[in-house]
């Protein structure tokens, strides 16, 4: 298996760094069916006779698997390369859905929590991010336009899966055409099947073409004592096991939090959640079954697309006040969405479409906003570390949301006025990330690492 060691993926000279990004996007892409899981939710909890909570526990899991093994294994993936790291993601990802599918088989959930949720969340997290160091290394120039390519990738990923998954859940139940209809458990488990080989064959593709940069490669006319000129941006270096000492990561920790748990209710009960906007007083909906997958994939567009915009818009307003649109402008949208989102599909529409916009944008400006804090050292191990925020956020957001919609009535049967509640936790969530994003300081010199320990070490990983 030595294929897959780091030394066997070493750029050779001339390579072209724009060959990169593809290579991450192969894994990610895969990956981030995650945010499409509510296009069959209703069919799971039908199927297993659940609550809502019940059937959201198994993204919870996914997510804070994905933060957990991000964070012990964030070194593992920086030492040992982006190759191992993806080729590993794959065998866990897919694996989860082949447990999860024998599980809806056989009619026990507790088998879709620990394929889908927790082995598959293990592969979430090792695929999250095995490419995002690498990239940074790739354009060290413009570290925000790395992290957006290599993340953005996740947030789109429902933008395959959602129609992909609605059109197999049509062939694969024979009553998919009568009204009112439900996917049934049968049909969930081959579609969970079929997921399995897709994402493993085009995972390898990612995995056999990814490449790291060869010893004391930098880009041409790169000249890295200009980063030292801007705001927060370092170019000294903190290892991973002081950055959880300072204050800062803390702080960021926070400002990830309340982003991703505000953005992550919405995801996880996105198709349900436009057809209970707009139902009328006798329980219809204006929205179809259809039109809430199509939903679920603007979502997703909206998701990629603010991963990119945004996180590079950071290269030039910096860090520190792209997060002050997320989380201010963001904490404003909810509020605007929860009390009168429901007056028309268009503005309830515009609303989620920005709203998750920032929420991608979040995700992918992070890591950058890491790189400029503590430096390129061991910054994909303090991106794990750091990724238990979004597993804390994957308990807190689908709970707080199920929970108050469990209280309200019984799905299928909602209004607009049972979100209510939720969204406004929401806003006050983003208040208190944007007190922590303003508290953020440059890193006391005395958690940097010694010169040359660094770039010895810099050189060894690069």
């Amino acid at each position: 298996m030595s294929w897959l060691d780091r030394d066997h993926t070493i750029a050779p000279p001339g390579f072209n760094r724009w060959l990169i990004p593809p290579a991450a996007l192969a894994v990610h892409l895969c990956i981030g069916q995650a945010y499409a899981t509510s296009v069959y939710k209703t069919a799971l909890t039908a199927h297993f006779d659940a609550t809502l909570t019940q059937i959201g526990i198994i993204f919870s899991t996914a997510i804070v698997m994905l933060g957990l093994s991000a964070a012990v294994l964030g070194t593992w993936v920086d030492h040992n390369g982006p190759r191992k790291a993806m080729f590993t993601s794959a065998l866990f990802w897919t694996s989860g859905f082949l447990v999860g599918a024998l599980g809806i088989f056989t009619n026990q959930l507790w088998l879709v929590y620990l394929g889908y949720g927790f082995i598959g969340g293990i592969g979430l997290g090792i695929g999250y991010i095995s490419p995002v160091s690498t990239l940074i290394k790739w354009f060290p120039d413009r570290p925000g336009l790395a992290t957006g390519m290599a993340i953005m990738g996740f947030g789109g990923g429902a933008l395959i899966a959602s129609p992909l998954s609605t059109q197999l859940l049509r062939m694969y139940d024979p009553n998919s055409g009568a009204e009112g209809w439900v996917a049934s458990g049968d049909a969930v488990g081959k579609l969970f099947l079929t997921l399995a080989v897709l994402y493993f064959i085009y995972m390898m593709f990612g995995a056999f073409t990814i490449k790291v940069p060869a010893d004391g490669w930098k880009p041409d006319g790169f000249d890295p004592s200009q980063l030292k000129s801007k705001p927060l941006v370092t170019t000294d270096n903190v290892s991973a096991a002081n950055a959880i000492k300072t204050r800062q990561f803390w702080l960021v920790w926070i400002v990830l939090f309340c982003n991703v748990t505000a953005g992550i209710g919405i995801l996880e009960q996105a198709s349900p959640m436009i057809q209970d906007f707009f139902r009328g007083a006798d329980g219809t909906t204006a929205v179809t079954v259809a039109v809430a997958g199509g939903f679920v994939g603007l979502l997703s567009i909206g998701n990629m697309g603010g991963r990119f915009v945004w996180s590079t818009t950071s290269d030039i307003i910096g860090r520190k006040r792209i997060y002050m649109v997320y989380l201010g402008v963001g904490a404003a949208l909810y509020l605007v969405l929860a009390l009168v989102g429901s007056s028309t599909t268009l503005l309830f529409v515009v609303l989620a479409f920005v709203i998750i916009s920032f929420y991608g944008g979040g995700f992918a400006t992070v890591p950058a906003y890491l790189r400029d804090l503590f430096g390129t050292y061991e910054v994909g191990a303090i991106h794990g570390r750091l990724l238990t925020a979004w597993s804390a956020a994957g308990i807190a957001g689908p709970l707080i949301v199920n929970a108050f919609l469990d209280s309200q009535g019984t799905p299928g049967e909602l209004t607009a006025g049972a979100y209510q509640p939720a969204l406004l936790t929401m806003v006050g969530l983003l208040i208190v990330g944007f007190i922590a994003n303003l508290l953020i300081k440059p890193v006391d010199p005395r958690f940097h690492e010694p010169v040359r320990d660094a770039q010895r070490e810099s050189v060894r990983e690069a």
